[in-house]
């Protein structure tokens, strides 16, 4: 099974890595350097792929910092390179659907829908079988996956709580359009859940949660009812 280390998650700054005890990919730079450093041993050295799935500075903003502290190429879409303006012999231009060997994993992006230039997310395959499923940042995705083992997923936030914080006054209703066309909201999270779950899958990471418009032990329950697997919500 793959280890899976969180630096944060949310709307503050993500940041993950995936490691399955022979190289390591870290998935987002919206996190500090050197608050990710601690819980992956001031150790650098098995990382061989940085993957970015779009340019919002909670994705994207350290990404120097980890240009001066690994070797690692960065995987991005030209959409997403270009916004940032990044450059340099270390950009790996991606595409929707192709398959890139990196190091002792195999990485297909998928298109994904969101407010941003070219954003994606990412099935990341290792060589004993695992299958991580990454989708962050999305109202939705129209892909289907087989066998998928583990999943990394946005569940922002609740419509009903949503529209409760804007009757009382608490949520700009502005915000509030904005988030419907720009993260998952719990239903379509869960069923997009639900049509990638199959007797393969063993966990399921929540993440990005809204601390203003979500609810965690909802969610958590919710998950586990319709995948009866383990649910961790990732803390941010």
């Amino acid at each position: 099974m793959l280890d899976i280390t969180i630096f944060g998650t949310g709307s503050s700054g993500n940041g993950y890595c995936v490691s399955d005890g022979k190289t390591q990919l870290l998935l987002e730079v919206g996190i500090p350097e050197k608050k990710a450093a601690p819980k992956m041993n001031f150790d650098f050295s098995k990382v061989v792929g940085i993957l970015i799935t779009h340019e919002h500075g909670d994705h994207s903003k350290y990404l120097k910092q980890y240009l001066l502290n690994t070797i690692a190429p960065v995987y991005l879409t030209a959409g997403t390179a270009n916004a940032l303006k990044f450059e340099g012999v270390r950009r790996v231009d991606i595409q929707p659907l192709h398959e890139y060997k990196i190091g002792t994993w195999i990485v297909t992006p998928f298109h994904v829908e969101h407010d941003a230039k070219d954003p994606v997310g990412y099935l990341i395959e290792s060589q004993a079988g695992d299958r991580l499923l990454y989708v962050t940042d999305t109202y939705f995705v129209k892909y289907r996956f087989k066998d998928i083992t583990q999943m990394l997923v946005e569940m922002n936030y609740s419509s009903a709580i949503a529209q409760k914080n804007v009757d009382d006054g608490i949520l700009n209703p502005f915000l509030e359009r904005r988030i419907w066309h720009s993260h998952f909201e719990m239903e379509n999270s869960l069923n997009f859940i639900k049509a990638n779950t199959s007797p393969s899958l063993e966990s399921v990471t929540l993440i990005h949660l809204s601390k203003l418009n979500g609810d965690p032990k909802l969610f958590k329950s919710k998950t586990q009812e319709i995948t009866g697997v383990p649910v961790t919500i990732a803390k941010s």
